[in-house]
């Protein structure tokens, strides 16, 4: 079909963008890569496909990334709606069954009239526009090599760790036991293996002295991610940060002893018919036969089957404070419009988010009706405003949604609030906030 807008990328920004453009009646080309050419962390050719945790974290609109989702359900987000739909037990965590979530995007982008799914792989930018481009941290090189001649910088990069998953009939329930993620709420969705001391140290050693992929010459100054720090790095930074952070056993107390045992290591449910689990934070670059023999040392892992083992994929994203402007075109070629991890935002919902301002942005610029950025007391505004130059450009690095990015709730700043309390005032104003726009937008 003809189209009018091309959008590169099939992920979770490229496919609500697509979404977005499609649903406001804009024809849309959407090139996605694999099913001719995969990339070293995907495992399927499903478009969105969740490639390291399968959670969305949490959904309570008085936490940032909560309101997020809740500001994106309210703009009709196919992103959230499908979240929603293939939902699995976490706690007050959005966590889905990552196989049955990426093929209903799949198929709600297959079948929808306006948009026409093509598998290619688009090596150069488009002479001309209009383009999104979604192409994700693993964005291909000669693409990548395009989009540096086009914004006169060469792309940033950082590496990203994929945890592993263990078949649920694996786990010796006889050790571990179910609970909440650190005795959080009323329902017991994670999967709890304790640690004694002994057991702790002996594995904090045993991560330190594993055997670790070896980086080529051009990744060895590459750094990591915080947001996404391999286990084994983590365990380098202190024989005690693994129990400050994953490993964190405070309110849980083991039902076999009565005490929180010295460490814990937590499951969370993967898929929905609960046969898959994901251990939390363990994402790693250890070699897959070290991996197998670590991981099986923890207590209640000891007979583990893993369906899929860590790894490690370089990411790329651009200097987005510096070119790109408030509506997520690049200053150079303001036909381009960039979305999703390759601006630097961090995170699925976060990556989705900007998908959809991007689709919306460019279907506003067809329609002969520009749309302004949302307010910057929204978690969408602020989000935004971030990327967009909120943030340092010399020193940019991705960042997940926070109430750090919005601007302070009048007369909290300095006050004597609890943090809770300004944080459910920060909700409550961008709740508002997020309505009067979306008059003015309609």
């Amino acid at each position: 079909m003809t189209y009018q807008v091309h959008v590169i990328g099939g992920g979770l920004a490229g496919s609500e963008a697509a979404w977005q453009l499609a649903e406001a009646g804009i024809r849309v080309r959407l090139s996605e890569m694999r099913g001719v050419e995969s990339t070293p962390a995907h495992q399927t050719d499903s478009l969105a496909e969740l490639v390291c945790s399968n959670s969305f974290r949490s959904d309570d609109p008085a936490n940032a990334v909560g309101l997020l989702h809740a500001e994106m359900r309210s703009l009709g987000s196919l992103i959230m709606r499908i979240a929603d739909a293939h939902r699995v037990p976490a706690g007050t965590a959005l966590a889905v069954d990552r196989e049955g979530y990426a093929e209903a995007v799949t198929r709600a982008i297959a079948s929808h009239p306006n948009i026409e799914l093509v598998r290619e792989r688009i090596d150069r930018l488009p002479e001309a526009g209009p383009v999104v481009v979604a192409t994700g941290p693993l964005t291909a090189e000669r693409l990548a090599g395009s989009i540096g001649e086009a914004t006169g910088a060469d792309a940033l990069a950082f590496f990203d760790a994929i945890a592993p998953i263990v078949h649920r009939h694996s786990i010796d329930m006889e050790v571990a036991w179910m609970a909440s993620r650190w005795d959080k709420g009323e329902t017991k969705d994670y999967i709890n293996c304790p640690m004694d001391k002994a057991q702790y140290l002996a594995f904090h050693q045993a991560l330190l002295d594993g055997e670790k992929t070896e980086f080529k010459q051009w990744e060895k100054d590459t750094p990591y991610f915080d947001g996404c720090m391999p286990i084994e790095v983590m365990a380098e930074r202190g024989i005690d940060t693994l129990r400050y952070g994953p490993m964190k056993p405070v309110g849980l107390d083991n039902p076999r002893t009565g005490r929180w045992p010295y460490a814990v290591v937590q499951l969370r449910q993967d898929n929905a018919l609960g046969t898959l689990w994901n251990i939390v934070g363990f994402q790693t670059k250890l070699k897959h036969g070290e991996q197998l023999r670590l991981f099986r040392m923890i207590p209640g892992l000891e007979k583990a089957e893993f369906a899929r083992l860590g790894g490690l994929h370089r990411n790329t994203f651009i200097q987005s404070p510096r070119l790109l402007d408030e509506r997520l075109r690049l200053r150079s070629r303001p036909d381009i419009r960039f979305a999703g991890q390759i601006t630097g935002c961090e995170g699925y919902v976060e990556s989705a988010a900007i998908g959809l301002l991007a689709g919306r942005f460019a279907a506003a610029e067809l329609t002969g009706a520009p749309m302004s950025p949302p307010p910057l007391t929204t978690a969408l505004g602020a989000l935004l405003g971030h990327i967009t130059g909120g943030a340092d450009a010399a020193g940019y690095q991705p960042m997940n949604i926070n109430f750090g990015l919005f601007p302070p709730a009048e007369g909290v700043r300095g006050g004597r609030k609890r943090k809770a309390d300004r944080k459910a005032m920060m909700a409550e104003r961008a709740e508002e906030a997020l309505k009067a726009w979306m008059a003015t937008a309609a």
